[in-house]
């Protein structure tokens, strides 16, 4: 346990910082896996564009790097594109 007064500060703004984050990134998880998922093409064409914002939204707000959101939004065209094929 910390014992000065501003280390206790942190480590409450810390646990509210954590759930936040662990919100989004639940969301940012589950948005694409919806896309993943999507039974046909034009429901997952629909889930994209809403990925798409989940993922800028946390790239945004540095809950996840601006490559790494780069990196998801290329993965799951990708997977759009085979299902195509």
């Amino acid at each position: 346990m910390p014992h000065h007064k501003s280390c206790k500060k942190r480590m409450v703004t810390n646990q509210k910082a954590n759930i936040k984050n662990r919100m989004v990134r639940s969301q940012l998880r589950t948005a694409v896996k919806n896309v993943l998922t999507a039974s046909d093409r034009e429901s997952a064409g629909s889930l994209l564009t809403k990925a798409y914002s989940v993922i800028d939204k946390a790239a945004k707000k540095g809950i996840i790097h601006k490559s790494n959101a780069a990196n998801k939004k290329s993965r799951i065209a990708r997977a759009i594109q085979k299902m195509a094929s």
